[in-house]
């Protein structure tokens, strides 16, 4: 407990401080420490101290607490916290579908495409199969890498288990708790929130009933945020990673140019078992035919975007 209460108290000498609040609050809840609670509410003023509290009580997911916006912290603070929106800590915790005492076994199938892929390197390097290998475990493993998957990568490469559990842990495309057969990946970074990301997120939560980070009742869709996915140009966007049929049936597509009639859309098609169109809703490739505003999709006139002539580069002082 006397290892986060620093972190509680700096933070709070930051103006956005909610994000900062709510996830050490749940890092004591966590922790199960509630005189470090109460210590960390003696600094707080009264709105801060409620918020706290509100946390530890509330019947609200823990999840949407955790997910409500962004903070720039340091790396002290944050290094406990998973990568993406999905896992909560890097630590591992035990589950009943995640522990010690499950069983995780390649399939014949799988046993084959993974020491394929070791081939691929020199004997003393196939180490470097790693980051194949986990993908191949979490694409079998219904979209999360148990701690049984992550030992059984360990064991087939001859690598430490902890090895292994770091890269697991630092890159956000593996999953350590379980996910929905449809992992929905939002993107939040800075062009796709500027055309629109956020009402897309609002559509999902409304139309999933869940938040950022949680599952739907019938296991069937997890909504996560993602940083950018390089589909800037087509923004805003979502991907899809199929986890229903196993690895032979396993497909990530991207869906871009969205509005939030469209993402309705992607979600009712998975729900039938359809495959919705993939990339762009409304151009072949990248071409200037249009853009999202308003949450609706504008058409342009031809293919010209370049209406004026080009400004020339500025110069603050040419005789120079």
């Amino acid at each position: 407990c006397e290892k986060y209460k620093n972190n509680f108290l700096t933070c709070h000498k930051h103006s956005s401080m909610r994000r900062a609040v709510q996830r050490l609050a749940l890092v004591a809840e966590s922790a199960a420490c509630s005189s470090l609670q109460q210590q960390a509410l003696a600094p707080l003023s009264t709105s801060a101290a409620t918020l706290v509290q509100g946390i530890s009580q509330s019947a609200a997911s823990p999840l949407h607490q955790l997910n409500q916006g962004r903070m720039a912290m340091s790396a002290s603070t944050t290094r406990g916290f998973a990568a993406n929106s999905h896992d909560l800590f890097n630590q591992h915790k035990d589950t009943p579908d995640n522990n010690a005492d499950n069983v995780f076994e390649w399939t014949e199938a799988n046993l084959k495409r993974a020491q394929d892929i070791i081939d691929r390197y020199p004997p003393n390097y196939k180490a470097s199969a790693v980051i194949p290998l986990l993908d191949l475990a979490q694409q079998q493993n219904h979209g999360f890498l148990s701690l049984p998957a992550m030992n059984s990568v360990a064991k087939l490469l001859d690598m430490t288990p902890i090895r292994v559990y770091e890269v697991a842990t630092f890159y956000s495309m593996f999953n350590r708790s379980k996910v929905g057969k449809y992992h929905i990946q939002l993107c939040g970074t800075t062009p796709c929130r500027l055309q629109g990301a956020q009402h897309l997120q609002e559509t999902l939560e409304k139309t999933l009933g869940i938040h950022i980070g949680e599952t739907t009742k019938d296991g069937m869709f997890t909504l996560s945020e993602m940083e950018c996915m390089g589909a800037c140009v087509n923004a805003p966007m979502l991907a899809v990673a199929n986890y229903s049929g196993g690895v032979e049936k396993y497909s990530y597509n991207y869906y871009e140019d969205l509005t939030p009639a469209d993402t309705v859309k992607i979600i009712e098609a998975l729900r039938k078992g359809e495959e919705p169109k993939i990339n762009s809703q409304y151009r072949n490739k990248a071409e200037p035919r249009g853009v999202i505003h308003d949450g609706k999709w504008v058409p342009s006139e031809g293919t010209v975007t370049l209406t004026t002539p080009p400004r020339g580069p500025f110069v603050s002082n040419p005789d120079l």
